[in-house]
């Protein structure tokens, strides 16, 4: 399943919204840090502008964001990432990975949240690690294994919510292929709205229509905490 879930939770309320705010302010925060301010020199931080944008992220809290990050308010940034293992009541993987400047309030609001599954299970083992590059093109008539193969990436699957116009794509790369591919991708004219490091399942969970909506609703609880960044399952 991967993040393949969060494609279909699109509805947002004002709630969520402010939430996800939030988040993707704290990306641009970190993203601000670790390199130079000007999104022109930090594809980190460009993407992250991306993202916040195509949620309606007001110019204002970009800017503050970006301010923040690069210390230009004299505010001290410390988040740190943490990663938490653990299966789903369900009985499938789960990867958590969390920003947060406060490691001791995140693990136990995360146990909290996996109380009926099982917080802490070993479970890298059921995922590849890998690069992440999602992506659209105007061109809808592009082979998808093609693009993949000249821009040197090792796997492709269709998004699962298609661009209104044209074609989308997550393209998987070997670690240290990622910056490259996804520069490859850009010159070729697809459209970056994301390039991460991330984990990718080995094998699909196999679960009913019911366990299915049973996961996903255990995995939208854990992605409505304030810490968590990104989730991963299989």
């Amino acid at each position: 399943m991967g993040r393949q879930w969060l494609q279909k939770k699109r509805g947002i309320n004002a709630e969520k919204r402010a939430k996800i705010t939030s988040k993707l302010a704290r990306e641009i925060v970190v993203a601000a840090k670790m390199g130079a301010p000007d999104p022109a020199f930090n594809p980190r931080l460009a993407l992250a502008i991306e993202s916040a944008r195509k949620q309606s992220v007001s110019n204002d809290v970009i800017a503050r964001a970006i301010k923040k990050g690069s210390g230009q308010t004299g505010e001290t940034v410390d988040f740190e990432l943490v990663t938490f293992e653990g299966m789903s009541p369900q009985n499938v993987p789960v990867i958590v990975e969390c920003l947060t400047d406060n490691r001791n309030r995140t693990a136990p609001d995360m146990r909290a949240l996996f109380r009926e599954g099982r917080f802490g299970a070993k479970v890298m083992f059921f995922f590849d690690h890998l690069g992440h590059v999602e992506a659209t093109h105007a061109n809808a008539g592009l082979d998808l294994e093609t693009s993949a193969l000249e821009a040197g990436a090792d796997d492709v699957e269709p998004l699962e919510e298609a661009p209104a116009q044209g074609v989308g794509a997550r393209f998987y790369t070997a670690p240290a292929a990622l910056d490259a591919v996804t520069k490859a991708l850009g010159d070729a004219g697809w459209v970056i709205s994301e390039s991460q490091m991330g984990y990718r399942p080995k094998e699909p969970a196999s679960l009913t229509a019911e366990q299915r909506e049973k996961h996903e609703a255990f995995l939208e609880r854990i992605d409505d905490h304030d810490d968590c960044h990104r989730i991963y399952s299989a």
